[in-house]
Formats: structure tokens, C-alpha cells, sequence
């Protein structure tokens, strides 16, 4: 007789019979990431895949909630956990409880990734770095206040110049609540007015032990600080993400302080050096005037000015000569030229042809010139002009027309 078997009870089978195999329970697969999706309970599905096979794998939301990089498509991974099967599908799948970058490191591959989504933006732009003071009163240190860092800054700035102000803004460097810490401190430097720089950085130390000044929320905090900020995070081959987003990097938190402030000692000397350059500048100028006004008084014009001016005065009197001379021909053109535009309109003027014995006759009430004996009737009174002189006198008669 046939044995048959449920689909549900093969699969139980299966699932039995993988999960009791312990080295399926504690493994350890490398793969490329393929069909990645974040779904919005926070779970990652993604596909692992090589040349020749794939399988299935998730990660939940208590898994990759502290992971520190963003899986994606393409990526070389080394995945562990345990391979079950899910009775629904029936098919088994790994559920991975670490992640890591083949190859990269996972925290070298969140530090390449934070790294260039933050230069994108543009908080690395070099436009929007802050100058430094170049003689700053008052300095924020934000460092752990029990570490050897912060002696090295207080005894180096005090070297240089033992008048710069020093305010420690205590914060934890490394650790699970150094990131909390450190933006508390920097938004605390931004809120204190009377500050002229910041310094943030710690001594050196493992990638972990850095790992605080990788932080999206530390990068962000110290692109929005007011105040210039130099970071001084390690040794000299250490970067951090803080490094790029400061305004100026320096290799170690002892560079830090000598970036920070100039040595007054040398100052002073530099200031000594330029008062000298000044003063010999401006003695070689005033040599340069002084020759430049001896040269200018032995001109005859200013020993003998009387010379000087003599021939301007002859030069003026001759101008003026001239002058007049012009004014009188041209004064004596017009007069000429007027004479014969007088004789011209008296040829013309009615006065000349009244002196020849006639006469003009109005109308007195309106004025009217008359022409014709029809136009003035007996009674009415007329205004005669003579060559000399006017009459007025009443019409009698008048006769023809």
C-alpha cells in the first residue's frame, strides 16, 4: 500500500531536518546582494546570489536596526545566521543575524557611504568653510576631560599664547552614547557667543574606538555650528567623517592647538619685522619727496619768479591789445552793416514818401486807413498825417467816389 504524504507534512519534514543540522544553525555564506527591499515594518528581503545558485534571506528589524552601513543591490556580503524553511512557501532561506562587507569591512563601508551622500549635499564644499580668527581670545575644546588629549591642547595653547581663554566643553568620545554626547557639546560651543573657535578631537585610537566622529548626527551638527571648528581626531593616517566637515583638519588634537592659535612669541617678532619694514618704507618715501622738493626749488621759476612772470604779464598785455583791436573791427563791421539796412527800410518807410507832400487819412472813431471818398460819409471826423505833424478835421462833403 502507498505512503502518502501531505504537502504540509514534507515540508515539516524538511524543516525538521535542516534546523537539526547544526552547522546550518551557526553559518557563515558569502554573496552578492540582489533584489533588495526594505519593506516599512523595517524587515530587509534580499536575495543571495554567486555565479551558479541564489537563496533567499531575511534580516529583521531587530537585526539591522544597528547596522552601520545601507545594503543595496550589487553589494559583496558575508552573511550570518541560521538556514529554515518557511512552511508557507516551502522554501528554506537564510535569516541573517550579522551583516558585513565582503572585502570592505561593514564599518569602512558605512564610512564610504556616509561620506559620499554627505558630499553630495554639499557639507564638505570648501565654499562654505569658515575662516579662522587669526588671533582668537576665547577657545572651545570639546574632548573627554579625563583623556591625555586634552592636556596636550590646554599645555599647547598656553605655550603659544598663555592670554587665549580656554573653555572645556566636557563630552564622551568613544562608546555607545559618544555620538549623543558630542552633539550635545557642539550645539552647546554654538550657543555661546564669546567664542571664537572650537576645537573637537581625542587622541588616537582604533576605527571602533573613532567611531563617534563617523556619525551622521555629529557631521551635521558641526556643519550647522556658528563658530569656525578645527577637528583634531587621532594621528595623522586617522579621517574621520568629522575631519572633512570641520573647516580645517589637523592631524592630531596637538596639531589642532598649534593650527589654533599663532605663537605670540613669534608675533611679536613678525610685528617687529614688519614695524622695521614700515619705517624703512616710509623713510626711503620721504627721501624720495624731500629730493623731488629740492629739485623743485632750485627751478628758476621758484628762486626768480619775477621771470617767470614778466613775459606772461607782456604775453597778457599783447592778448589784451588784440582783443580790443578785434572788438573795434568787428564793433565797426556792425555799424557798417547797420547804416545800410537804415537806408534800405528808410527807401521803403511810408515817412519818406509823406515828405514829398503826401498824406494819410483815417477814419477817427475806428482807425481805418481810407482809400476811397465812399468810405467816410459828410459829418464824420478824419485824422490826417503829415510829413510833419496831424490834423483833425470834419467831412463836409465828400465828392466822387
Amino acid at each position: 500500500m502507498k505512503k502518502i504524504f501531505t504537502v504540509s507534512q514534507v515540508t515539516a519534514y524538511l524543516k525538521q531536518l535542516i534546523e537539526g543540522e547544526p552547522e546550518l544553525q551557526n553559518i557563515w555564506i558569502s554573496g552578492e546582494i540582489s533584489n533588495f527591499t526594505r519593506h516599512s515594518s523595517g524587515h530587509m528581503y534580499f536575495t543571495l546570489k554567486d555565479e551558479y545558485a541564489r537563496i533567499r534571506a531575511v534580516m529583521f528589524k531587530r537585526e539591522n536596526q544597528r547596522l552601520p552601513f545601507q545594503p543595496h543591490d550589487g553589494l559583496e556580503v558575508l552573511a550570518y545566521g541560521r538556514i529554515a524553511v518557511y512552511p508557507k512557501n516551502g522554501e528554506y532561506q537564510l535569516y541573517v543575524e550579522l551583516l558585513e562587507g565582503s572585502g570592505w569591512g561593514s564599518l569602512y563601508l558605512a564610512f564610504e557611504q556616509l561620506k559620499e551622500r554627505l558630499a553630495q549635499e554639499g557639507l564638505f564644499d570648501l565654499a562654505k568653510k569658515k575662516p579662522l580668527p587669526p588671533l582668537p581670545r576665547k577657545i572651545g575644546v570639546i574632548t573627554s576631560p579625563t583623556g591625555a588629549a586634552v592636556h596636550d591642547i590646554i599645555r599647547i595653547l598656553h605655550r603659544r599664547n598663555p592670554q587665549v581663554d580656554i573653555l572645556i566643553i566636557p563630552a564622551q568620545v568613544q562608546g555607545e552614547l559618544a555620538p549623543q554626547s558630542l552633539v550635545a557639546a557642539i550645539k552647546l560651543a554654538g550657543c555661546l557667543k564669546d567664542l571664537d573657535l572650537v576645537i573637537i578631537g581625542r587622541g588616537g585610537g582604533s576605527i571602533e574606538e573613532l567611531w563617534a566622529f563617523n556619525d551622521e548626527g555629529v557631521a551635521r551638527a558641526l556643519a550647522a555650528c556658528p563658530h569656525p571648528v578645527i577637528s583634531g581626531v587621532g594621528h595623522e593616517t586617522d579621517f574621520t567623517i568629522a575631519d572633512f566637515v570641520a573647516d580645517l583638519r589637523a592631524p592630531t588634537p596637538s596639531g589642532a592647538a598649534e593650527l589654533a592659535v599663532p605663537e605670540l612669541n613669534e608675533l611679536r617678532k613678525q610685528i617687529s619685522r614688519n614695524t622695521a619694514s614700515l619705517k624703512a618704507a616710509i623713510l626711503k618715501i620721504c627721501r624720495r619727496k624731500a629730493d623731488h622738493l629740492s629739485q623743485l626749488a632750485n627751478r628758476m621759476a621758484l628762486k626768480r619768479p619775477d621771470h617767470f612772470l614778466m613775459p606772461r604779464r607782456q604775453q597778457l598785455d599783447e592778448a589784451k591789445e588784440d582783443l580790443i583791436r578785434a572788438f573795434r573791427n568787428l564793433l565797426a563791421q556792425k555799424r557798417q552793416l547797420l547804416l545800410q539796412q537804415a537806408g534800405k527800410l528808410d527807401a521803403l518807410s511810408p515817412l519818406s514818401t509823406l515828405g514829398r507832400g503826401y498824406s494819410l487819412t483815417f477814419k477817427e472813431a475806428d482807425g481805418s486807413l481810407l482809400r476811397t471818398a465812399a468810405a467816410i460819409a459828410a459829418g464824420e471826423k478824419v485824422k490826417v498825417i503829415l510829413h510833419r505833424g496831424q490834423l483833425i478835421c470834419t467831412v463836409e462833403e465828400t465828392i466822387g467816389e
